[in-house]
């Protein structure tokens, strides 16, 4: 008679195994959101338009705070990477309570996450989101003022997403600030009409540009597009072109010395300062004050750093159109800020950069050819590519591989000799030996018989 066992009652304790947890990958690439701590309730996610290209992505928006792009935050290529993430535990706040630990309620799992990526929200004007609306309007000309309503109305392609943002009441307020900030304004009753203006855009962009260089610019970006824009070559000088003054004599030291106690303090400093001859003919150029030197390139440094800055938010953030319509109005006569002595440097710089390399010898073709910074930049990208594809395929390689190359192979044979055409045997050698002797034979036989010889016995 079989018998069914007891069920297992609801009060006995879980074993060890049920007790253990394990760590489970995500099935798909989760992504790490680094959001604003004092955001509010209403803050969500959305897919808006980038500014310079159109394309839908990404953003955070908070009404109060504004809207947020992502910026992603990754390891390199080669250095595979993960994050492991962990609920926070309160175990220990339950203990030091004085409850009993069994009474502990089992946290949740923890998460692997399958990239190392954080995607960090760091903010991002409105004004941007705003320059394609308010520069292109297709049922109103360019010179007509409009309600900021009928503007956004107009465009009846725009994403809704961003539409909510538009009329959302808590950021309304802000976003008719930054309107105002590009816009011509014209107040009609209680409500005001706008109007886009090029030169106002300018101000603003040159305004940041200028917030950005105070602040401090990046390593990278100070490094590639600021010093080694204004770096100076050093020319090349023939050591027989420079003629130095010979050293004095005994008798003249000595007198010099004792006229140098008599003279003034003045005579004394003019007197200590080293003397070189210059060449027949020429005239030595008159000394700059250090201080004007100086002041120059500080203000053309500035003025490099304000269009490093332009540059980036003109690619970054504003269309192709745009971004070219504001390098004419700089260009122009009418721009806020004079950028001609950065451009008469950097001309300068060329013609400096291009002396030095007309001035080498070219007869002597031992020394190697100098390289620009392009050439360097792409080398060492070439060596850092290089480099990574190695380590990729020494992580990719297996213990097993390691352990084989450590081997020593020294007289053994290659794995291609096994596979190789067999050599011929000594009989096939044998056979081909009589048969060049029978052809030698029956060709002398020819020869003979055709000078005239009698034909050999049979």
């Amino acid at each position: 008679m079989r018998t069914r066992s007891a069920p297992a009652s609801k009060s006995a304790k879980p074993t060890e195994q049920t007790q253990t947890k394990t760590l489970v990958s995500s099935e798909k690439p989760s992504k790490t959101f680094i959001l604003p701590s004092s955001s509010s309730k209403n803050a969500r996610l959305l897919s808006l338009p980038e500014p310079q290209s159109g394309k839908l992505a990404r953003y955070f928006f908070c009404p109060k705070r504004g809207i947020y792009e992502f910026t992603v935050v990754a390891p390199p290529a080669h250095m595979a990477r993960s994050i492991l993430f962990t609920p926070q535990s309160r175990e220990t706040a339950i203990l030091s309570k004085g409850e009993d630990k069994d009474s502990v309620k089992p946290s949740a799992q923890g998460l692997i996450t399958k990239k190392a990526e954080l995607l960090i929200a760091t903010p991002i004007d409105a004004l941007f989101f705003m320059v394609s609306l308010l520069a292109s309007s297709p049922k109103s000309g360019p010179s007509l003022f409009q309600p900021l309503d009928d503007i956004i109305d107009s465009h009846d392609d725009m994403p809704k997403h961003l539409r909510r943002i538009l009329y959302d009441e808590v950021f309304r307020a802000s976003l008719l600030l930054r309107v105002e900030a590009i816009c011509d304004v014209v107040e009609a009753g209680d409500e005001k009409m706008f109007r886009f203006s090029e030169m106002k855009l300018v101000r603003e962009l040159i305004a940041k540009a200028e917030r950005m260089v105070e602040r401090g610019l990046p390593v990278s970006l100070e490094e590639r597009f600021v010093r080694q824009v204004l770096a100076t070559p050093l020319m090349a000088v023939k050591r027989e072109d420079v003629v130095i003054s010979q050293e004095p004599s005994n008798e003249s030291e000595s007198v010099s010395t004792s006229e140098e106690r008599q003279d003034s303090p003045s005579t004394l400093t003019t007197a200590t300062t080293p003397s070189v001859s210059t060449p027949a003919g020429e005239s030595t150029p008159a000394p700059q004050a250090a201080g004007e030197d100086s002041t120059f390139s500080d203000h053309v440094t500035r003025l490099l750093q304000i269009s490093t800055a332009l540059s980036f938010m003109k690619e970054t953030y504003l269309p192709a159109a745009m971004a070219v319509r504001i390098d004419e109005i700089l260009a122009s006569a009418e721009s806020p800020l004079d950028f001609n002595p950065l451009k008469d440097r950097l001309k300068e710089i060329a013609e400096l950069r291009a002396q030095a390399l007309a001035s080498r010898d070219m007869s002597n073709f031992t020394r190697k050819r100098g390289l620009d910074d392009e050439e360097e930049d792409t080398r060492a990208e070439k060596k850092r590519r290089k480099d990574e594809e190695e380590k990729k395929t020494k992580a990719a390689e297996s213990q097993a591989v390691k352990n084989l190359k450590k081997v020593n192979t020294t007289g053994m044979a290659k794995m291609s000799s096994f596979f190789a055409k067999a050599p011929p045997k000594k009989k096939d050698l044998r056979l081909l030996a009589h048969s060049l002797r029978n052809y030698n034979m029956a060709a002398c036989y020819a020869v003979k018989r055709l000078s005239g010889f009698e034909a050999p016995p049979a």
